[in-house]
């Protein structure tokens, strides 16, 4: 897995960090967009909303990892909830503008902003891991590696997001490549739903099991979420 997903890591960390920073603070706030942008916009909030609707209300005591927070939208509903939220990505100026944005709002102690790679050991153990739209660039080997070594320092669930493989995000994938650079994003990985569900059954550390899974279509927006959890 290292090779490819260190490969693939270090080229989302140059797009985030550096091509798109601008791009994905506007996206993350209220200023206009474009159209394309508009609809993933709207589908990244309902994506957001699905997630959070999986995890407890009540998240009082609880450690949850927010793997990829970008401009940390999720990390601030988590905390908002009374957990205490590592908040994690590989693209600094995100990281950096999260912090900006919501330290002021009393957040200081429930959320450590951080950079880095979201599967590091140092973290600690997690109650709860949330991974939104920071595994659809991912092959379906990379991602199960990836909840392997997250869930193996997890105690009730991970929810998370892939591309699904459907003829339509296809489609749309190949006339997205004629877009203007402004309205690009990194190549997706589409990955297939049944055969994910069977390396997640045969391939994770036993006691974890595929829970709730749901899609979620907003024009260019196309992403599944699927649950992981102790039955």
């Amino acid at each position: 897995m290292a090779t490819t997903f260190d490969t693939k890591r270090n080229a989302l960390e140059e797009y985030f960090d550096r091509t798109a920073s601008d791009a994905w603070a506007k996206l993350t706030s209220d200023a206009p967009v474009s159209g394309i942008r508009a609809t993933v916009r709207a589908g990244r909030d309902a994506m957001r909303a699905t997630l959070l609707s999986w995890l407890p209300e009540d998240l009082n005591g609880a450690r949850v990892l927010d793997a990829g927070c970008g401009a940390g939208q999720m990390a601030v509903e988590l905390a908002r909830r009374g957990a205490h939220v590592v908040a994690i990505d590989i693209a600094g100026t995100l990281v950096d503008l999260a912090r900006e944005r919501y330290d002021h709002e009393g957040f200081g102690e429930r959320i450590d902003w951080r950079t880095g790679d979201m599967t590091d050991a140092g973290l600690g153990a997690f109650d709860h891991v949330v991974a939104m739209d920071s595994l659809i660039h991912y092959r379906d080997a990379d991602i199960i590696g990836v909840l392997d070594r997250l869930l193996a320092r997890t105690r009730a669930s991970a929810v998370f997001t892939f591309a699904p493989r459907t003829p339509a995000l296809s489609a749309m994938h190949a006339v997205g490549q004629l877009f203007p650079k402004s309205d690009k994003s990194p190549a997706i990985q589409p990955v297939g739903e049944t055969k994910l569900k069977r390396l997640i059954g045969t391939h994770l550390s036993p006691g974890w099991a595929v829970g709730r899974t749901e899609r979620i279509k907003s024009g260019f927006y196309i992403s599944q979420a699927l649950e992981v959890v102790r039955p």
